[in-house]
C-alpha cells in the first residue's frame, strides 16, 4: 500500500502549516504529514513553509527577522490561528499516529539557518518522537549534517528538475543523496514520470516517493506506481481513490 502524506498538513482542504490543520489532518486516517520549520530570530523554531510572511499570513518580512513571540502574533491568512511553534505542532501531532515529515528550511536569501537542524532533532527527540519522524530537505548538506548529528532517525531528500539540475544532473543528484545512509527520496511527479527506473535502480520501491499529485487521476496512477508514498494537498480525495483501487483488486 502506498502511504499518504498530507503535505503541508492538507493545504488545499485547511490553511496550511495551522494547528487545527494538523488536527483534522490526524482525523482522517492517513499515514503521515508534512510541514515546515524556520528559525527565528531569538533562536526558537517556527512552523512555516515560506521564508517571507506575506503569502500565508497577515504579516510583513522575512521570518528569520521576527522573535518567535513576535511571530506567534501574526494571523495566518482564512484563519482565526497565528504562526504555530515546532513545540506548539510536536505537541498536536505527538497525540497522533502520523509519521512527522519534518522539512528544514532556508532564509529569506536562501542561506541555512546555523543550529536549525540540531534544535529540531532535540525537540522531536525530547518527546519520543524520533522513530516516527523523518528530517527532509533540498539541500544534500544539510541531511549530511543531519546524519552525522543522529545516525538512527530517518531522512528525506526532496527533489525536483531545478534541485537536480544544481547539483548536476540526475545521476550525480541520485549518486549524492544514495550516499547518505538510510536517505529516502521524494520526486516532484513531472520530474519522476520520466525517471522511474533510475530511481528504483537506485532505491528500491520502499525509500522513493512522488509529489505533489492532487487530482483524482492523477492520484490514482502514483498510488498504482511501486513507491512508498504520496505526499499531497488533498489527501481526503487520495484516501477515496486507494480505497477504490484497493476495492477493484480485492
Amino acid at each position: 500500500m502506498v502511504m499518504i502524506i498530507g503535505h503541508r498538513g492538507a493545504r488545499n482542504l485547511w490553511p496550511e502549516n495551522s494547528l487545527d490543520g494538523f488536527r483534522r489532518l490526524a482525523d482522517l486516517g492517513v499515514e503521515g504529514v508534512e510541514f515546515d520549520v524556520h528559525k527565528t530570530r531569538d533562536g526558537k523554531l517556527a512552523v512555516i513553509h515560506d521564508p517571507t510572511l506575506e503569502r500565508t499570513t497577515h504579516g510583513t518580512g522575512p521570518v528569520g527577522e521576527k522573535t518567535l513571540a513576535e511571530l506567534q502574533a501574526i494571523r495566518l491568512r482564512d484563519s482565526d490561528e497565528c504562526i504555530p511553534s515546532l513545540e506548539e505542532v510536536l505537541d498536536v501531532l505527538g497525540k497522533s499516529d502520523l509519521e512527522l515529515h519534518v522539512e528544514i528550511k532556508t532564509d529569506a536569501v536562501g542561506n541555512p539557518y546555523e543550529g536549525l537542524e540540531a534544535l529540531a532533532l532535540e525537540a522531536i527527540c525530547r518527546r519520543g518522537l524520533r522513530e516516527r519522524s523523518f528530517l527532509t530537505c533540498f539541500a544534500p548538506e544539510v541531511l549530511e549534517l543531519v546524519r552525522g548529528l543522529d545516525p538512527v532517525i530517518r531522512v528525506l531528500a526532496s527533489m525536483d528538475r531545478r534541485s537536480a539540475e544544481m547539483l548536476g544532473g540526475l545521476d550525480r543528484a541520485i549518486a549524492r543523496f544514495t550516499a547518505i545512509p538510510g536517505c529516502t527520496i521524494a520526486v516532484e511527479k513531472a520530474l519522476l514520470a520520466h525517471t522511474m527506473e533510475p530511481f528504483l535502480a537506485a532505491l528500491g520501491t520502499e525509500k522513493l516517493g512522488a509529489w505533489v499529485p492532487n487530482e483524482e487521476a492523477d492520484l490514482a496512477h502514483w498510488l498504482a506506481r511501486p513507491i512508498r508514498q504520496i505526499t499531497t494537498d488533498r489527501p481526503d480525495l487520495a484516501l477515496a481513490v486507494r480505497r477504490r483501487l484497493t476495492d477493484a483488486a480485492a
